[in-house]
């Protein structure tokens, strides 16, 4: 296999049987808690040397003793390649060299969704407001990887609140979410679980919480 071929998704999950710290949702991602946070920012150095032999960088995000890592490859339209599994599985021998451990109940990724009857008329005004770029289906993402991506779910009957987020969690973790949601007072419809499942406050605000669940049998 080439370093730049897309992997489907049959792909993907075989490379994470043998990747136990990561997951798939959307890039690969991990969480790692370090022993200090001395350590953390010790193996983000160690991380970023990786990335330059490489020449294929990851997105990581340093918080005291933890670090919240996700790769993909942009220039391959945004999708899994065998770069990304190589750099994840450098990436967990050099965390186990330091003792880091995964955290798989902090893995998360955002989404903003916009229900609307015509993408291209509001599209255009997002992007410019967050600064973001399109991709192949016009929904908007930022390029740096900071903020949540946004995408617009196009329906002839937007429901009354139109935004909502997608709070993106492995299936291996989205029973304990659900149920403090549950707890927390949200109502949910499990229509289309455990791909995704809406979750509704209150006041009528929703949210989806979504899994990669479904989707291993499907070539991306």
């Amino acid at each position: 296999m080439a370093a730049h071929d897309v992997l489907t998704r049959t792909q993907i999950d075989a490379e994470l049987a043998s990747l136990p710290a990561w997951r798939y949702l959307g890039p690969l991602c991990t969480v790692l808690k370090c022993p200090t946070s001395a350590a953390a920012l010790a193996l983000f150095a160690v991380i970023g040397e990786l990335a330059q032999e490489a020449n294929h960088h990851p997105d990581v995000d340093w918080r005291y003793d933890h670090l919240f890592i996700s790769t993909i490859s942009h220039d391959a339209g945004r999708k899994v390649t065998a770069r990304d599994v190589a750099l994840a599985r450098a990436i967990s021998e050099a965390a186990g060299a330091v003792g880091a451990v995964a955290v798989p109940s902090l893995i998360r990724t955002f989404d903003l969704a916009i229900d609307t009857a015509d993408k291209a008329a509001v599209a255009p005004l997002w992007q410019t407001g967050f600064g973001y770029k399109a991709d192949s289906e016009g929904d908007i993402f930022d390029p740096f990887g900071r903020g949540p991506g946004i995408w617009f779910q196009e329906t002839q009957t937007p429901n009354p609140n139109r935004i909502h987020v997608d709070v993106n969690v492995p299936f291996s973790e989205s029973a304990p979410a659900l149920v403090a949601l549950l707890a927390s007072g949200g109502v949910l419809d499990d229509e289309y679980a455990p791909r995704w499942v809406v979750v509704t406050d209150a006041q009528g605000n929703r949210m989806c919480l979504c899994t990669e669940a479904e989707s291993g049998a499907i070539d991306e």
